[in-house]
């Protein structure tokens, strides 16, 4: 094996799809980059490109347009929320002139941190800013709350930064303690209330998702909720009802797509004076 080839396989701890003059850097001659690609061990994406066989085809057309990803695409790589957007979210590099793609939206925002040349994904704090921009506030409430979660941002030096005015009510409003986006979405849809609502509130011996003032119960299935699972839920139900507590049991997808049904059991309650302690 020729020692340019063995020195290529080498630099592992280079992106997947990189600006050749970084391999350059790196002590690769031009030629042997030329080899390589030749010889299958790279691939070439653009002028000034270079990626790895297999590597990320997102990342290649960053590269090609001159682009980063940001907004709700890298917000669903790093597993934030993925609301199953089919557009491919760039955001355009200064100088990267215009960009059109077929499917894909381009945004072109000054970002709050400054974006290196060679960078093909956006920071965190830009990909935020980008989502506070592009989406309805209840989306980027749960993907803002989630990088929280996650320890990605850090809301005081988030303060810090200059922010669009949607950016920063999305700031005034996040929590860091959300465990997930549903906790977020019910949580923020039923701010109206003006109740405590605790998520993951410890009762008989489990964790129930949440508990609305003092005794209502709000308790949501996923698709695990079956068989000696879904069982122990009834069990579990049936404990909380007589030591008083008024539980109320619904889909994932009565949450996510018949909220308005959900809402209307719980405003009842409310008004029956269920969530409060006899």
């Amino acid at each position: 094996m020729h020692a340019d080839t063995l020195k290529i396989r080498g630099l592992v701890h280079l992106p997947e799809v990189v600006p050749v003059r970084v391999l350059t850097a790196a002590g690769l001659s031009r030629h042997a980059i030329n080899r390589a690609i030749a010889s299958g061990d790279l691939v070439r994406v653009c002028r000034g490109w270079v990626a790895r066989p297999g590597a990320d085809p997102h990342l290649m057309t960053a590269a090609i347009t001159g682009t980063v990803l940001s907004c709700v695409t890298q917000a669903a790589r790093l597993g934030l929320w993925d609301f199953g957007d089919p557009l491919l979210h760039l955001a355009a590099r200064e100088g990267s002139g215009s960009v059109v793609r077929d499917r894909a939206l381009v945004h072109w925002a000054r970002p709050p941190v400054p974006r290196h040349p060679d960078q093909l994904v956006d920071s965190i704090e830009n990909v935020l800013a980008a989502v506070a921009d592009c989406q309805p506030f209840e989306r980027a409430l749960v993907i803002w709350e989630a990088a929280a979660n996650k320890h990605l941002v850090n809301k005081p030096a988030m303060a810090r930064l200059r922010l669009r005015p949607t950016a920063r009510a999305l700031l005034d409003a996040l929590t860091p303690f959300s465990d997930s986006g549903l906790e977020t979405l019910v949580r923020w849809r039923l701010r109206f209330l003006r109740l405590p609502i605790m998520a993951q509130a410890h009762l008989e011996g489990r964790p129930v998702d949440f508990l609305i003032g003092d005794r209502l119960v709000l308790q949501i299935d996923g698709g695990h909720h079956v068989g000696a699972q879904r069982d122990a839920d009834i069990e579990h139900d049936r404990r909380l009802m007589l030591l008083g507590y008024y539980v109320i049991r619904v889909s994932y997808k009565q949450v996510t797509e018949q909220w308005l049904v959900v809402q209307e059991q719980i405003m009842h309650a409310v008004a029956q004076g269920l969530h409060l302690a006899s």
